[in-house]
């Protein structure tokens, strides 16, 4: 599966502590990641994660452009609880993006917890209907060739 990463600054160390619990989860999967929080991630985990631009720069976006063109199978996005005092027009089509190609995503430690949980039971498989050319995808059709 192909699983995208954003945290918010203030949810950096949150988005550490739940990697490194469920790293052997994340490890059987393709992570991106906005800049910032790539670089923290990989740090922490050894965990090979593609880079983005960062988040102010455009790295929302291309997830945004990755969801919608169903590239994306999960967002995991650690955001931070305070109120913003504008609207965010990058974060709002981020979520409506989800919300209109069907992607699961979570914005706490609890919804992430239940998404890592189904991942690893297998409940997400139904993506690959969706997303037959992800990089997964593509090696668990090799493996069950051989």
């Amino acid at each position: 599966m192909e699983i995208a990463i954003i945290a918010d600054d203030t949810r950096k160390e949150l988005m550490i502590q739940f990697c490194i619990a469920y790293c052997g989860v994340l490890s059987k999967h393709n992570i991106c990641a906005t800049a910032k929080t790539a670089s923290v991630l990989s740090d922490a985990t050894g965990l090979h994660v593609e880079t983005l631009l960062l988040g102010s720069h455009g790295g929302e976006q291309q997830i945004t452009s990755r969801i919608s063109c169903n590239e994306i199978d999960v967002l995991l996005y650690f955001r931070s609880s305070t109120p913003k005092t504008e609207f965010d027009e990058a974060e709002y089509n981020l979520l409506r993006m989800c919300d209109v190609h069907n992607i699961p995503f979570a914005t706490n430690i609890a919804t992430a917890e239940v998404i890592i949980h189904a991942l690893e039971r297998g409940d997400l498989d139904w993506r690959e209907i969706v997303n037959p050319h992800s990089e997964y995808n593509r090696r668990k059709r090799a493996s069950t060739r051989l």
